[in-house]
């Protein structure tokens, strides 16, 4: 086992990284980075940019980016192609959806990996129903457990192939918010039994990805805590869901979090997170998480270095042919 990583992963703030980010970078040892919209201008610069990432903590740190497609995606046109929410590339595939997701992300992975970005924050499993907010309802892959699930692993098997990590997202399941949890702190009283048997089901189903993200979200039925600061939710993560992949917090500084940032930081490793992450933050605040945060466990740096492990050279594909095929799915001339 090589040394410990640092307990969080951090952004740069704009093109290029800063001296002092470069000083942060090689005492904290960050475990990843992600990238943003600000981080991406051409794609010359956003593979300097990741080499300057990995040359401040000398090795090959992940970095990850949210590549969903429709509204949530850092890479746009008219450099990278521009992709319809999740859910209407579902809809419209119909019975041709998992292959059509899965080609989705192979081309996402293709654009990614020949970028130097290596993980993406994908696929989210969240189970959306009527009262599903806004914010996240057209990002989802259906309204049953049983399609997401096999929309998540079409997503996930089209990254990996693409020599791309997924992160499984927002574990154990956000799609009963009724509110933003960038802005607010959603409440779910939905019984314990109701929450296995539907939100919970997909990450169960996908429980040997190698990574995962939690939901800012309180359980009612469970805990009074929200998951990502909850020893019972952490806990129902890894033994009733099975998930023993990476755990990363979701952005800390979002508002469903209440308290300062490092004292956040804390609350969530003490709760069974193994990595923070701090999003929009100021350098002072990357410090301060940094410090707080210290270096991965021992069970966390063996997770860790699995979920590295499971990074591969691409699949050599056709990309042109790849497009074409996608086309033909998603105007009903696939194969089933």
């Amino acid at each position: 086992m090589s040394a410990p990583f640092g307990a969080c992963i951090l952004d740069a703030e704009g093109l290029r990284l800063t001296p002092d980010e470069k000083q942060l970078f090689a005492r904290a040892n960050p475990f990843g980075f992600i990238l943003f919209a600000r981080n991406i201008d051409t794609p010359d610069q956003v593979r300097a940019l990741c080499a300057d990432l990995r040359d401040a903590v000398g090795r090959d740190a992940p970095i990850t980016i949210d590549q969903e497609g429709g509204r949530v995606q850092r890479l746009r046109a008219p450099q990278w192609r521009e992709w319809l929410p999740p859910l209407e590339h579902v809809a419209e595939a119909g019975q041709n959806a998992a292959e059509a997701m899965y080609v989705r992300y192979r081309l996402i992975a293709a654009e990614l990996h020949d970028l130097g970005i290596d993980s993406n924050c994908a696929p989210l499993v969240d189970v959306a129903g009527p009262q599903t907010h806004d914010f996240l309802k057209n990002r989802c892959y259906g309204f049953d457990a049983g399609t997401v699930a096999r929309m998540g692993r079409a997503v996930a098997d089209g990254l990996l192939d693409g020599g791309v990590l997924p992160v499984l997202k927002h574990i154990p399941g956000h799609g009963r918010a009724v509110v933003d949890s960038h802005l607010d702190l959603p409440v779910v009283d939905a019984p314990h039994a109701e929450l296995s048997s539907i939100d919970f089901a997909p990450f169960h189903a996908l429980n040997d990805l190698p990574m995962g993200m939690t939901a800012h979200l309180v359980y009612s039925a469970l805990d009074a805590r929200p998951a990502t600061l909850s020893p019972v939710m952490m806990g129902l993560i890894r033994e009733e869901i099975g998930f023993d992949g990476l755990i990363m917090t979701d952005d800390i500084s979002m508002k469903a979090l209440n308290g300062s940032l490092p004292d956040i930081a804390r609350g969530s490793l003490e709760a069974g997170c193994d990595v923070v992450l701090l999003c929009n933050a100021s350098l002072d605040e990357r410090c301060a998480v940094a410090e707080a945060s210290g270096q991965l466990s021992e069970a966390g740096q063996a997770r860790a270095e699995r979920a590295l492990a499971a990074r591969k050279t691409p699949d050599e594909v056709d990309i042109p042919a790849l497009e074409a095929k996608l086309d033909a799915l998603l105007n009903g001339r696939g194969d089933g």
